[in-house]
């Protein structure tokens, strides 16, 4: 069977393709300890709320309402009329229901925008998306149906106290310019849980403005919900913002709800993709959410269950590395939000890719650094010396987990000795 050009580039097994099967496969294997992927916790608290939300539903005939009819392309009209008017009410956004579209999970978002943007143009040129800091997400990488749709930069990197470190945007050498289609940036960022400051995103926005281009931002983590943000930072949006968030890290994602708050020219764009692709989003997810807004929910739950649960997991993800591993070329990024931690080897005499394997193994599932430095122009070493773990899992699992990584860093560091 021979396939088409698209057909080849998406049949490649890709870094996100890995990440998947591998929390899949973790997911059926006992004793595997899940380190890797990026499934929520299952916090007690949000599961009991969710099956009362949906015997809610259930009840009152919604939830079946939802199973048994299509929404609109652009995706149910109840929850983006009460999104939005939740966004300017409580944000003070000028934003209505149309400026909003769902997606099936925000990675079907980012395949529509890239794409939208990036790749040949209607003159013959070639347009890229900008990643203003490297490492970044790893669902981003295979996204293009065009070749070569990333550059990225190498990000600054401040040493802290505490065997801790945090990267900044490098603008002294950031270059936008015609081949440029979009900015891009997570906030917080995974994989690191970096998160960009009021200032680099203000910095960032006069960029794009000035050049006239959007400025994406993926909010899967950030304010107002899930609220898995550390930070005294504002949330950001204004009429040239491509602002992208999810129900997953809620704890819903099994539901596939993404959504793009934008200008009108893109919320249509992204409803006739839907049309065409899928018909049209999913209404499960949306129907939680609303009701959740009704109830007065979702930004209470965000604020005072999820954010203190994952802070708090963070702390002690960091304590137990910090105990295991305690040679001082080991540095952790600074948690300032997201489900990760980012751990840098320096010096480390193998890839972090051969350190993923090794570690897979013995059962624990990590994911290796190199898969997150999109569109670099050049090699570096430090790529090859970091790798991003999941702390969601209960205290026990991260225990054995971390001995195991301490083991393989020792033998690593020993072998070059």
């Amino acid at each position: 069977m021979q396939f088409s050009s698209f057909g080849e580039k998406f049949n490649r097994y890709s870094g996100i393709t890995q990440l998947m099967d591998d929390l899949n496969t973790g997911l059926r294997t006992p004793g595997a300890i899940m380190l890797g992927g990026g499934n929520p916790a299952a916090i007690p608290t949000m599961l009991d709320y969710f099956h009362q939300a949906s015997q809610s539903l259930l009840d009152s005939g919604e939830l079946v309402a939802a199973m048994a009819n299509y929404d609109g392309p652009q995706g149910k009209n109840t929850f983006l009329c009460s999104l939005a008017a939740l966004l300017k009410e409580t944000l003070g956004w000028d934003i209505s229901e149309k400026n909003i579209s769902l997606t099936n999970g925000s990675q079907s978002g980012f395949f529509y925008l890239f794409n939208l943007l990036t790749g040949t143009q209607p003159d013959g040129s070639h347009k890229k998306i900008l990643l203003p800091l490297a490492p970044e997400y790893i669902g981003y990488g295979d996204a293009g149906i065009d070749e070569d749709i990333f550059i990225s930069y190498k990000p600054e990197i401040e040493i802290l106290d505490n065997g801790l470190f945090k990267y900044h945007v490098d603008f002294e050498h950031l270059q936008v310019d015609d081949s440029i289609a979009a900015i891009c940036a997570s906030r917080p960022t995974n994989p690191t849980g970096n998160v960009l400051t009021d200032e680099e995103i203000h910095k960032l926005d006069q960029l794009a403005r000035q050049h006239n281009i959007p400025l994406i931002i993926d909010n899967a983590y950030g304010l107002p919900f899930p609220n898995i943000i550390f930070e005294d930072v504002k949330p950001f949006w204004n009429d040239n913002t491509i602002l992208c968030m999810s129900l997953s890290k809620l704890g819903l994602p099994g539901v596939r709800c993404g959504i793009v708050i934008a200008n009108e020219k893109i919320t249509q764009a992204l409803s006739n993709l839907n049309g065409i692709i899928s018909l049209s989003p999913g209404g499960i997810g949306p129907t939680v959410a609303n009701y959740m807004i009704e109830q007065g929910d979702l930004l209470r739950l965000s604020a005072d269950v999820i954010q203190p649960f994952y802070r708090q997991k963070s702390l002690r993800a960091i304590e137990l590395l910090q105990q295991a591993i305690p040679d001082p070329r080991f540095r952790i990024h600074k948690p300032e939000g997201a489900i990760f931690l980012w751990l840098w080897f320096d010096e480390l005499p193998i890839t972090t890719m051969e350190l993923y394997q090794r570690l897979k193994n013995r059962g624990v599932l990590v994911i290796p650094g190199e898969y997150f430095f999109i569109g670099q122009q050049e090699e570096w070493d430090h790529a090859h010396q970091c790798l991003r773990m999941n702390y969601v899992q209960d205290d026990e699992q991260m225990q054995k987990g971390i001995a195991i990584i301490a083991e393989e860093i020792e033998k690593a560091y020993q072998e070059s000795a």
